[in-house]
């Protein structure tokens, strides 16, 4: 009776038999039905709208000449890149008018296992912001990785009766889906049971593998870094998440796909972003405003941010302006410049002009030792002796070795093949001239001392080192230089803080972040983060790391064996195409 009661009620303010709790009057509300603006009050009762049209409420505010839209969805992301709490995230994104958020904690699960898991859906579930999760699928990403946990399909399988879990996040084995590794396909067939969605990984896969890929269950994919590629993968039915993120950029390359008839199956998401990027640009909002501004229709680009996503993961009630709707909503002052005014989570005012004004309590807050207690994985993630120089030294086992190039806002890497050089004052195979420096991942999970060692090309460092306990997806330690004490400085600096960043030269630590939140995040506010991290940028940007790159988020892929070309991590270099670990001499044995 109850239920019929609070109906009764709603549908008397729908049919203006009686006044709504809230009207938001005299705006454009933005149609993702009929793409088209059309002036009207929108009616909020108990955090639904109960009409759009002509209405009186207990509450009024006028909005004259603002625009009405749905709040923005990000329908992949790792909240573990922001670096900070998720209740801070929640400050951070909501401000921008990100009303919900679908997460893949594979970075916090490949540190502490299960336990990842279950802190980020308990820090979580009392934010206002939703907060929907992926479960892992790859942890670690491929047999050849070393992580904190591991995860098979008997560990997933209890998560699937949680109602914020949607279903199987991105499959970045795409080798062992295709290929029906038994494995990978145990975890697809417990996601299918339950009736869950897949998401997919597959940057480069085409053709018949394409194939098999989507038939195993990969229903969208993140990774396209070309039209060509999205367009295939349009055509065998995946939805394409466009990823303008903090690393990746994509959104400029697939912007033919932001039109018709292409782009109601494509939705915005940004899959890693640091604070300061949030902060300076902004969330899913700062991505239909590019996409506005590369030629983008804005209502199309406003419904790849908030409609579509909510479609692809079946949120019902969400992701429209509309009677029977949640009263999630973006209240722009500009439509092309996607400015927001004001943001309404459930029909409350959450934000306005760029400050949170509501927040639910969190269930961790900001107290850490109690969350330290609940968490003895996550919060003490570090299980490796300290480095010495001589840990890096190399012998030498021919004449060439294979460098791994990067490219410059992409998350692609080529291989090449170069004469090695030892240059005096420098560690064996530096060549500063070509852009040539050490690069190293050290386990950090299980003291195996397990430790791979190869080349960068790229990065721009031309002294000291630079270190980062935040090296997707196992998350080992990883650092780069141009001589090996200072590696090992850095290195070990970042391990005495249970994580974070380091930047050292000549036998000094010039500056770092201590990221005690399994080596990922942190319960510093964001601004005190951005300060500490903008410094430590500009101190890498002063020994030679290139403008062009960020060097905290680019050294971070530069150990992830499941993106081509060719990776480093623990266990040596990683020819990602062929699925192997390759020597770092081309004519010798891999050391």
């Amino acid at each position: 009776m109850e239920e019929i009661k609070t109906l009764k009620s709603r549908l008397f303010a729908s049919a203006g038999m009686k006044k709504a709790q809230l009207v938001l009057k005299s705006a454009q509300v933005l149609n993702v039905f009929t793409d088209e603006l059309e002036t009207a009050d929108v009616a909020i009762c108990d955090g639904y709208i109960t009409g759009v049209g002509s209405y009186e409420g207990e509450q009024e505010v006028e909005l004259p000449g603002m625009v009405i839209c749905p709040g923005f969805i990000d329908g992949h992301i790792h909240l573990e890149s922001s670096m900070v709490a998720p209740g801070e995230f929640e400050r951070l994104a909501l401000a921008h008018g990100t009303t919900g958020v679908v997460t893949d904690p594979h970075e916090i699960a490949n540190v502490a296992g299960t336990e990842g898991i279950d802190y980020i859906l308990e820090t979580t579930k009392g934010l206002l912001m939703d907060v929907y999760v992926m479960l892992p699928s790859c942890v670690p990403a491929t047999g050849l990785d070393e992580s904190g946990g591991e995860l098979g399909a008997e560990d997933l399988a209890p998560y699937y009766a949680r109602e914020r879990v949607l279903g199987l996040a991105e499959l970045m084995d795409f080798h062992g889906a295709a290929s029906g590794e038994d494995a990978i396909l145990a975890k697809v067939c417990g996601a299918k049971k339950h009736g869950k969605l897949i998401d997919g990984h597959g940057p480069g896969v085409t053709g018949r593998q394409l194939n098999a890929y989507v038939f195993a269950g990969a229903m969208s994919d993140h990774e396209c870094s070309h039209a060509e590629e999205g367009l295939e993968k349009l055509r065998r039915g995946q939805w394409i998440m466009i990823r303008e993120g903090t690393a990746a950029k994509n959104l400029e390359a697939l912007m033919p796909l932001c039109k018709e008839p292409y782009y109601h199956r494509c939705m915005f998401v940004t899959d890693d972003k640091h604070p300061e990027d949030l902060l300076a640009n902004g969330h899913i909002d700062g991505i239909i405003r590019k996409a506005i501004r590369l030629g983008a229709d804005p209502i199309k680009a406003i419904k790849m941010g908030s409609l579509h996503p909510a479609q692809y993961f079946g949120l019902k009630n969400t992701g429209a302006v509309a009677p029977g709707y949640r009263a999630d909503l973006v209240v722009l002052s500009d439509l092309k410049q996607m400015k927001v005014h004001q943001v309404y989570k459930d029909g409350r005012l959450a934000a306005e002009d760029g400050k949170v004004i509501t927040r639910a309590e969190t269930a961790e807050g900001s107290k850490m030792p109690e969350a330290a207690k609940a968490y003895p994985r996550v919060y003490h993630s570090f299980h490796m002796q300290k480095v010495e120089a001589g840990d890096f030294q190399l012998q030498k086992k021919g004449d060439y070795i294979r460098v791994i190039r990067l490219t410059p806002g992409q998350l692609l890497t080529e291989e090449e093949i170069l004469p090695f050089k030892e240059l005096s004052g420098y560690g064996a195979g530096v060549d500063l001239g070509a852009d040539i420096i050490k690069i190293a991942v050290v386990e950090r999970h299980r003291g195996t001392g397990h430790m791979g060692i190869g080349y960068l090309k790229g990065y721009g460092l031309k002294a000291g080192a630079v270190a980062s306990s935040v090296s997707h997806d196992s998350h080992n330690l990883i650092v780069v230089g141009v001589n090996d004490a200072d590696m090992a400085l850095a290195a070990n600096q970042v391990r005495d803080g249970e994580g974070g960043l380091a930047v050292v030269q000549d036998g000094a630590v010039l500056g770092s972040l201590p990221l005690p939140i399994g080596g990922l995040m942190t319960h510093e506010p964001a601004e005190a983060v951005r300060e500490k991290l903008a410094r430590l940028k500009a101190l890498t940007r002063s020994l030679g790391v290139w403008e062009c790159i960020d060097p905290f988020m680019t050294l971070a892929f530069a150990s992830l064996p499941v993106i081509p070309k060719l990776r480093l991590n623990t266990l040596g270099l990683i020819d990602v195409e062929q699925g192997n670990i390759v020597p770092l001499f081309p004519s010798g044995e891999c050391t």
